[in-house]
């Protein structure tokens, strides 16, 4: 592959912490991108941008600041070839002890480094974890399994002591040592939208020991142009590569050996994002279908753990139950159910149970756990 580089690479000897950014069309967000990794009161960093061919101004934008700032270095692909073939592309490049990413569309907060570098010189572990808002027009807000995960400072820890961390399937919001990434030999998976999940997997199996602290270190965008990959659901490529990366994280933790971190991650961790799949099927077609359908009953089972029995909210649960037993037109008929519901659910006391007024109740097909709440 053909890489055409800036005029005016990383000139400093010793940056302490680079800074990975890829980049494709998002020429309306970079500047705003760069100038708050540029406002970072660590001084010593280095920046590489990888442009994946990108054809809206992203490139010129960047390589006016590239220009004008010496600790910028702008690498451009020849033809697009996704995210994680320019975070792959980059990772050579790095030079600095500490490695860091950004995505072009999001911003970092006012200082977002330096506790989480301080945390790292005391504690030598291989990485450390920060905790990310959520920004929009409208509000910001941390996601409730984010302020779980972080909810107080943990030091020196392993995945075995902490689990539910492998829902944290961002690169952006930590800190790695370049010698931990090189000896893990971290990878993100190419031609996929969720490779984030893979290697981020990767990493907390292979930690000897990381740190959590409670700081906001990440602005994470939402945007409403629905661009954003984990936005797209509908695509058929997406729900293929959700279920390759699903498949592929859990091939890893079963490597692993641990059922403790199996049973987390199949009750509380991989179920987390299927509610947004199950309402896609009412505009995907009889191949998405299939292909949700076929991940449902691979993952979920009697012989794993079956949806119901799942920590997802159970109205959630319930569409998994329908989409594993092959009822497409149930499934749609509960969406339609719970869209139109004024008030939220209603509960009420069955046989000692909690249980969710849902549609199918009467059903003896479905698990009463489906409907089961606390």
């Amino acid at each position: 592959m053909l890489l055409k580089r800036s005029a005016r690479p990383w000139k400093d000897a010793d940056p302490l912490i680079s800074v990975v950014v890829p980049m494709y069309n998002v020429a309306e967000y970079v500047a705003d991108s760069l100038d708050s990794i540029l406002r970072q009161p660590v001084s010593q960093f280095q920046v590489i941008v990888v442009d994946d061919a990108s054809t809206d101004g992203s490139r010129e934008i960047v390589e006016r600041y590239a220009a004008e700032h010496g600790r910028i270095q702008l690498v451009c692909l020849p033809e697009r070839s996704g995210v994680s073939t320019a975070r792959n592309v980059a990772m050579p490049l790095c030079t600095a002890p500490y490695v860091t990413f950004v995505d072009p569309d999001d911003e970092l907060p006012a200082d977002a480094w330096s506790a989480m570098l301080k945390t790292l010189k005391k504690t030598g572990s291989d990485f450390v974890v920060g905790k990310a808002e959520r920004v929009s027009t409208e509000r910001r807000y941390v996601t409730p399994l984010m302020q779980r995960n972080h909810a107080e400072r943990r030091l020196g820890i392993t995945i075995e002591d902490a689990p539910l961390m492998l829902a944290d399937v961002f690169v952006w919001n930590k800190i790695f040592t370049r010698e931990f990434w090189e000896r893990a030999a971290i990878h993100f998976p190419e031609r996929t939208r969720y490779q984030d999940q893979v290697a981020l997997t990767q990493a907390f199996l292979a930690a000897k020991k990381f740190d959590v602290i409670t700081e906001i270190v990440y602005e994470w965008r939402f945007r409403h142009d629905l661009s954003s990959a984990t936005q797209r659901r509908i695509e058929i490529t997406n729900i293929r590569e959700r279920r390759q990366t699903k498949f592929m994280t859990l091939e890893m933790v079963r490597e692993h050996g641990s059922a403790e971190i199996m049973e987390v991650l199949l009750r509380e961790i991989l179920p987390i994002d299927m509610w947004e799949h199950y309402r896609a099927v009412r505009l995907g077609d009889d191949e998405y279908w299939h292909v949700l359908r076929d991940m449902q009953i691979q993952i979920w089972n009697d012989e794993s753990v079956p949806f119901e029995l799942t920590t997802v909210p159970v109205q959630q649960r319930l569409m998994g139950v329908l989409v594993a037993q092959d009822r497409r037109d149930d499934l749609l008929t509960l969406i339609d159910y719970l869209d139109a519901l004024p008030g939220g659910l209603q509960f009420e006391e069955v046989d000692g149970e909690r249980q969710a007024v849902l549609p199918f109740r009467d059903d003896a097909r479905i698990p009463r756990a489906a409907y089961v709440v606390g």
